[in-house]
């Protein structure tokens, strides 16, 4: 039997390690991809610091949430895809059946939980092997010519800030602000998404000189400390107004204090970090008419209009590139803050 090799998580409270694998065969109207790349998220962190108890994934499970590769195997009744198609994973899997999945939405799904579906790397085996199962053809959208090594991230660094920034671009006129608190791997391309879909203007707040710099580079017209002080330095570039969007890609109780700070009247908080942390909502809490909302990755459809930024150069990914082998060691480094960017493994 052929073998591959993975990056699993074996067992809760342990520590991700390359294991190999039989190459899995794809069962009727399932896809088999062979992986080109993978993108890591801190999200896998985040996942693999939740505790034994109460678990929500099966264990083993091979990580990566972000893929891209080229079709291998095609099962039973697959005729909308073709061996050698290059394509990318759209990681939301849903059931393809309820009001939200009909509209593209099966980020959203309301049945995929009570089904037993769950998205690749986060329940379901990940892109973090050389093979990958794909459990309906509607799950991968076609490259078109770009390359998989940009095109793995933006399924969900940029997909997800695609989604979170859509539903303020109403409010971000000439005249606005829109702070991105975090600059790292969704926040630098929610920088650039930004510039691209709206005339306001861009101010980017971190921790990291490195992340600051990578902002600035790739378009933010400010960039400042993510600290205390920030949301006061917010109100003084906007003349005491605020910004309309604060998109929060951290989501810690000080960066949550921070997006409260310097919203504007009517503005927008969207919190797409998932730090643990909280944010009272209440009459008063914020300037009139706040709108909080903490949306979730994005549509099939918004996965298509992010591959065509990348295509047309309106997106740039700030890339780090490994072999898959050293995926253990790059997750150390990402939980130290030494990635600029998205780290990806090449299988």
């Amino acid at each position: 039997m052929s073998t591959m090799k993975a990056v699993q998580y074996v067992q809760a409270g342990s520590k991700p390690r390359i294991v190999e694998l039989p190459i899995p065969e794809p069962g009727p109207g399932q896809v088999l991809l062979r992986v080109l790349a993978a993108g890591m998220c801190h999200s896998d962190i985040s996942v693999m610091g939740w505790p034994a108890e109460g678990f929500p994934y099966p264990v083993p499970l091979t990580l990566g949430h972000e893929g891209a590769g080229e079709v291998a195997g095609l099962g039973a009744g697959v005729r909308s895809l073709s061996e050698g198609d290059r394509v990318a994973v759209y990681g939301p899997w849903g059931c393809g059946t309820c009001h939200k999945c009909a509209g593209g939405k099966e980020n959203y799904c309301t049945r995929a939980s009570g089904l037993g579906i769950f998205p690749p790397g986060l329940g379901a085996a990940g892109a973090m092997a050389e093979y990958m199962i794909i459990d309906d053809p509607r799950h991968v959208v076609p490259l078109n010519g770009l390359d998989p090594v940009t095109a793995a991230p933006l399924t969900d660094a940029g997909l997800t800030p695609y989604h979170a920034i859509k539903r303020s671009l109403p409010k971000l006129v000439a005249g606005s602000t829109a702070v991105v608190i975090g600059a790292g791997g969704l926040g630098h391309l929610g920088v650039q998404l930004l510039r691209t879909l709206a005339s306001t203007r861009v101010i980017a707040l971190d921790v990291s000189d490195r992340a600051l710099e990578l902002a600035r580079g790739v378009g933010a017209h400010e960039v400042l400390r993510s600290d205390e002080a920030a949301a006061a330095r917010v109100m003084e570039l906007t003349g005491g107004l605020g910004a309309e969007l604060v998109v929060d890609f951290v989501g810690t109780d000080p960066t949550m204090r921070t997006a409260a700070g310097c919203v504007a009247v009517e503005g927008d908080i969207t919190i797409v970090g998932i730090g643990g942390g909280t944010l009272p909502v209440a009459f008063g809490a914020q300037p009139f008419e706040v709108s909080v909302a903490a949306p979730y990755w994005g549509g099939r459809h918004e996965l298509i209009e992010v591959l065509a930024l990348a295509r047309s150069g309106a997106l740039t990914v700030h890339t780090e590139t490994f072999p898959l082998e050293d995926g253990p060691e790059i997750y150390e480094r990402l939980h130290r803050g030494e990635i600029t960017g998205r780290a990806v493994l090449l299988p």
